[in-house]
C-alpha cells in the first residue's frame, strides 16, 4: 500500500518522467553541464541514466533537485 505523502512535491512523479523532462528542456549536453555525471556526458541515453540515478542517491537528488528548481520557477 502506498503511503500519501502530502508535503512531498515529488509524490506520485516517476524518476523517467523527470528525466525525461529535464532531457528536453536543456538536452543532453547541458544537462552533463549541469550534473557533472558520466552517463550524461558519455554516450547517454535515459535506460543507462536511469540504471545510474537509482543506484547513486547522491547524483539522484541532484537531478530532482534541479527538476524541482525547474518546477518551482515556472509556476
Amino acid at each position: 500500500m502506498l503511503q500519501e505523502q502530502p508535503y512531498n512535491p515529488l509524490h506520485g512523479i516517476t524518476l523517467e518522467k523527470i528525466l525525461n523532462e529535464l532531457v528536453d528542456l536543456y538536452g543532453w549536453e547541458e544537462l552533463g553541464k549541469r550534473i557533472k555525471v558520466k552517463c550524461f556526458n558519455i554516450n547517454p541515453s535515459i535506460n543507462s541514466s536511469l540504471k545510474f540515478l537509482r543506484r547513486t542517491p547522491w547524483a539522484r537528488d541532484k537531478v530532482e533537485s534541479l527538476y524541482l528548481e525547474i518546477k518551482l520557477f515556472n509556476r
